[in-house]
This record gives structure tokens, C-alpha cells and sequence, in this order.
């Protein structure tokens, strides 16, 4: 088992990652502003710390975990989150290597390469515009020592998990097929047909939460790598109307 250190675990996927960790038996510990948001019965489970990351990064709980897992920020807040992730990897980067933990953090699928030419959903007009944290994150990432891992999925919802066995994984590639006759295609005749593979990349919290807890070793297959996730071939989902803020990768 693990040393488990969850940032926003009173959010939508975060409370997903703090209870499946738990029930692996991991050692976990949270950072959170409200620990009256964490479940009722989490306090005598879990080494629970209070601050706000906007202002405090708690270098002195990283320092000897096995596995970071940020699950906080949302790209709508658009320096605010490039900030956000910038300090913590920042942080981790200070530390000496033996203490640095393995680290999972959050983007979307806007960020994952579409074809084999290396363009992204955050090349294309208007996409770009509002998910460029996304980029400045991963960009970051690339540059620092830390052995990252970047889950990229579409939209999350709050819906029982299929199961990663039934679930579509990919690295650093969209994990559902570009139509052969749109790769040629300038960018704003190519972003309708992204968005219309969007749906195929609408997965559970709870499946999104158990990739990450799967691949929590050091110098595993994901480690400095984007990871996509959709759902099994020929399933949609859809995005409820009023969606949680929370999830960070939201819509793409």
C-alpha cells in the first residue's frame, strides 16, 4: 500500500479518489479548505490538514509521500489553475529526488494528440481560447523532474463506474479514432468533428478515479505521459445540464 496525499478531495473526482484509496487500504492524507466537506466517517481515517492552496503549498506533506494526487483547480479559472499546478510542481521540484513523490494531475482531452502530425484539441479555434491552462500545465510538467503522469479525460460524470476492463486507454494519442477524411482538414472545418467525438470521452468519476489509484508506481508505462480515457466502443454519453464545477477537465 501507499502514502497517498490528495489535493481536492472534497470535489467531484476527488472524493471518488479519497474512498476508493481508502478502501484499498492506502495511508492517505488530505489538504482541503473545508474539512466539513470530507464524508462524515473520513476524519478517523485519514490525516486530514487545513489550508488553501491559493495562498499555502504544503511542501512539508509532500515531502515523503509515495503518490501526489491533485485533484483541485478547474481550467475555467484560467491563471489561477496554470498557477495553481505551476506552484505545486514548483514545490515538488524543490525537493530532493528520494522524497519526491510520483504525482497524477488533471488536464482534458483537448490535450491529447489527434493524429500522428502531433496537432492537439487545443490547437483549434476556440478551444484553444479557453483551454489553454491545459498546454501551460503539460508544458510545465515536461520541463520539471518529476515523474508525472497527466489523465486527459472528456467531460466526468457522476455515474456508476463501468470497470476499467471495459474502458478505452491511450497515451499521449485521443483514445477514440479520428475519421480518416478530417485529419487534412484546417482547423475550423476539424472542430465540429472533435466535438463530435466528445460524447465517446464523457466517463464516471469513479472510473477516471480508479486509472489513477491502478498506476500509482514509480516509472510505470504512463509516467511522464498523457493519458486518454473513453467509453467502449459504440457508447456516448451525455454532459447533465448544471454539471459540477469541480471537475477540472470539463468539457474537454
Amino acid at each position: 500500500m501507499s502514502r497517498l496525499l490528495i489535493l481536492g478531495a472534497t470535489g467531484s473526482l476527488g472524493r471518488h479518489v479519497l474512498g476508493q484509496a481508502l478502501a484499498a487500504g492506502h495511508e492517505v492524507t488530505v489538504f482541503v479548505r473545508t474539512p466539513s466537506r470530507l464524508p462524515p466517517d473520513t476524519p478517523g481515517q485519514v490525516s486530514v490538514h487545513t489550508g488553501d492552496l491559493s495562498t499555502q503549498l504544503p511542501v512539508d506533506l509532500i515531502g515523503g509521500q509515495d503518490v501526489l494526487i491533485n485533484c483541485a483547480g478547474h481550467v475555467a479559472d484560467r491563471d489561477g489553475f496554470a498557477g495553481l499546478v505551476d506552484r505545486l510542481v514548483t514545490g515538488v521540484d524543490s525537493l530532493p529526488a528520494p522524497e519526491q513523490p510520483a504525482c497524477w494531475f488533471l488536464a482534458g482531452a483537448a490535450l491529447l494528440d489527434l493524429d500522428s502530425s502531433g496537432r492537439r484539441g487545443v490547437d483549434l479555434p476556440k478551444v484553444k481560447d479557453t483551454y489553454w491552462p491545459h498546454r501551460f500545465n503539460f508544458e510545465r510538467l515536461s520541463r520539471s523532474r518529476l515523474d508525472w503522469r497527466l489523465l486527459c479525460p472528456g467531460p466526468m460524470v457522476d455515474e456508476p463506474a463501468l470497470g476499467l476492463g471495459r474502458l478505452r486507454v491511450s497515451i499521449d494519442m485521443l483514445p477514440v479514432p479520428v475519421p480518416c477524411f478530417a485529419s487534412p482538414l484546417p482547423g475550423p472545418l476539424f472542430l465540429p468533428v472533435f466535438a463530435s467525438l466528445i460524447p465517446q470521452m464523457i466517463v464516471p468519476y469513479a472510473d477516471a478515479a480508479a486509472l489513477m489509484l491502478a498506476n500509482l508506481d514509480r516509472g510505470n508505462p504512463m509516467s511522464r505521459h498523457r493519458v486518454g480515457l473513453a467509453l467502449p466502443v459504440g457508447m456516448r454519453g451525455r454532459k447533465p445540464q448544471g454539471a459540477p464545477r469541480s471537475n477540472p477537465a470539463s468539457p474537454a
